[in-house]
């Protein structure tokens, strides 16, 4: 096993994964949740979720998350971001909204998502990644 480099974690992580996104709660374990998202590599982690939802009052409460994107297919590969919230937008901006809709299901599945979503408030939390955890299995199995 061997850790990506900056590029390639960077490079991982922009890629399509349904992640798995953890969040303190309240004295419980973590909440875990699978969860889309957007991220550009250097850039900050977006996702959004329905504002009156648990998943984000935790958020708003921890101001920090940890997300995880792997391969599960051989070779595996993942790379965890533990990261601190830095902008919350409410209602989540449409163009946003979208644009991780049509990442996750395509132009047209995606928009018919958005449609099907009509009068959801939407929040969207701009993470700031602080620490990063990868691991790379190619050449291992």
């Amino acid at each position: 096993m061997k850790a990506f480099t900056e590029t390639e974690r960077q490079e991982f992580l922009a890629a399509k994964h349904v992640a798995v996104l953890s969040v303190a709660a309240d004295g419980r374990p973590p909440a875990s949740v699978p969860i889309w998202y957007d991220y550009t590599p250097g850039g900050n982690i977006r996702i959004n979720t329905g504002s009156s939802s648990r998943k984000a009052r935790l958020i708003q409460q921890a101001g920090a998350v940890t997300l995880v994107a792997q391969r599960e297919d051989l070779p595996y590969q993942y790379v965890v971001v533990e990261g601190t919230v830095i902008e919350t937008t409410t209602p989540a901006p449409p163009d946003v909204q979208e644009a991780i809709a049509i990442r996750y299901l395509g132009e047209e599945g995606g928009r018919a998502f958005l449609r099907s979503m009509e009068g959801v408030e939407e929040v969207l939390f701009t993470i700031r990644p602080d620490r990063w955890l990868s691991a790379d299995f190619t050449g291992d199995l």
